[in-house]
């Protein structure tokens, strides 16, 4: 394995996806208007992009890089109980939407995070945001479905582990703007 190789992929999806950033910003100034608005922030993925849901969600209910008041975030993955009951009653292509139709309100966000972007538990999700009035957002890769959320961060790559870290790092620019809004 040669690490310089691996490292210029990551270079290189980092330069091709500049593009996102003021898409980024545009996010995180709806998630923050969604915040003061006393609503919350809903995320779901599957493996690795339930991962960084969970992370994500921390970052907001603790703190990221500054002192506030923690957020109102929820990971849609951490339920054990909810997920299997639902996955065992309805199918696990039901899992996030039965929670976003439970829990969601008008006015929330959901974060759908999706590497392929053809996940059918996001998909269904993101039918439920549409029909809730549930602002939505899609981290996704290069193939990821285009019509399915309000806002979308492509990553510019099919390749899982490059999407997942272009989603982290798109998570902590959000966070950022996010701290500064709401810094003490």
């Amino acid at each position: 394995m040669n690490l310089e190789n691996y490292l210029a992929e990551h270079i290189e999806l980092f330069n091709k996806s500049k593009n996102v950033l003021q898409d980024i910003e545009n996010i995180a100034c709806r998630i923050c208007e969604c915040l003061i608005n006393n609503r919350k922030v809903l995320i779901a993925g599957n493996g690795g992009s339930a991962a960084d849901a969970q992370h994500f969600a921390a970052e907001f209910t603790g703190r990221f890089e500054v002192e506030r008041s923690g957020l109102n975030a929820i990971a849609l993955t951490t339920d054990t109980s909810a997920l299997t009951a639902i996955a065992n009653d309805y199918g696990y292509h039901k899992v996030f939407s039965r929670q976003l139709a439970a829990i969601g309100n008008k006015g929330d966000v959901f974060i759908g995070i999706s590497t392929s972007g053809k996940s059918e538990s996001i998909i269904n999700a993101f039918n439920v945001a549409r029909e809730k009035g549930i602002t939505s957002i899609m981290m996704t890769g290069k193939t990821g479905e285009p019509n399915v959320a309000d806002f979308v961060i492509r990553a510019q790559s099919e390749k899982t582990s490059l999407i997942q870290e272009f989603h982290s790092f798109a998570l902590h620019c959000i966070c950022k703007i996010v701290d500064e809004k709401f810094a003490k």
